[in-house]
């Protein structure tokens, strides 16, 4: 919005110094650029959650499921970067000892086929970390601290609370704080299981339960706002970790298959950034804070 105000500014200056009217002028048009760019923002705003959206993402959800259970039951391709070839993955293991994060774009087919979602997209990435010198505990006690996750994981998480707690299966609420372009404030809650796999190896499968785009965040007339009037900048939002201590370390994996609305012609310069890059610099992120947060 700032750049289109300054255009419009350097385009009317020049009138604007010929006479008062023309000052008077140059007002008037300012406050209407303005006034535009709020409005289209506020427009992007109000859309639609469509049932075949939804029918199309839990499909994508439940296939993704299926070969996730897969391989987790034969004790294969624990990482993504264990399908690579061998050369590639020699070269991927090597990146995240020296402390690279390695993510990778994936996609789920059905037969084979695209599975098409209309009124929507679905963003598909998975991250790889390593953290050297941590054990399997010291990481499940940083992921299942969810009452500190706004200190671990801030400015993306600004608020964290764990609302109900039965071994392996917690109930949190988590309030993401996302900018790019634009900012977005977005109340969560997310039922989260931990599975055991063996001495070395844990997994945990989340899903969030609800999701709401906060109207006026942090002031006095802060509230949520309905199904149809939010932007649709996250819709759903599905989560897969695994963790593997080894090599004088331990492996973590966050795969996350997310649902937000599509971009609609004209707008792509407001909320395109922000709706195909956060995916991927959100897990990004998260894996990099989970390796700060683990004692060594």
């Amino acid at each position: 919005m700032a750049r289109i105000s300054e255009r419009f500014a350097g385009q009317l200056a020049c009138a604007a110094d010929t006479c008062s009217a023309g000052l008077l002028l140059f007002g008037v048009l300012l406050t209407f650029a303005l006034g535009l760019s709020v409005q289209e923002a506020a427009g992007a705003g109000a859309v639609n959650l469509r049932p075949e959206t939804v029918t199309a993402f839990d499909e994508y959800v439940k296939l993704t499921d299926a070969r996730s259970n897969e391989e987790l039951r034969r004790g294969m391709n624990l990482l993504w970067i264990d399908a690579l070839p061998e050369s590639d993955r020699t070269q991927a293991y090597e990146a995240l000892r020296r402390g690279e994060v390695k993510v990778q774009r994936l996609e789920t087919r059905e037969n084979g086929q695209k599975i098409q979602c209309p009124g929507g997209m679905i963003h598909h990435w998975a991250g790889v970390v390593f953290i050297p010198g941590a054990k399997l505990q010291d990481v499940l006690r940083v992921l299942q601290d969810y009452d500190h996750h706004a200190q671990y994981y801030a400015p993306d998480v600004e608020r964290s609370k764990i609302e109900s707690h039965d071994d392996d299966h917690f109930l949190v609420f988590l309030r993401f704080r996302r900018h790019k372009v634009i900012t977005v404030v977005l109340n969560t809650k997310h039922d989260v299981r931990y599975f055991r796999d063996s001495e070395t190896r844990e997994h945990s499968r989340s899903s969030a339960v609800h999701i709401a785009e906060v109207a006026n965040p942090s002031k006095p007339n802060e509230r949520e706002k309905a199904p149809g009037e939010d932007g649709g900048f996250l819709w759903r939002m599905e989560t897969w970790w695994r963790m593997e201590e080894r090599d004088g370390g331990v492996y973590v994996q966050s795969e996350v298959v997310s649902l937000t609305r599509d971009i609609p012609v004209g707008l792509g310069w407001l909320i395109g950034p922000f709706v195909t890059s956060i995916p991927k610099e959100t897990l990004t992120f998260t894996l990099e804070a989970t390796r700060r947060a683990v004692p060594r």
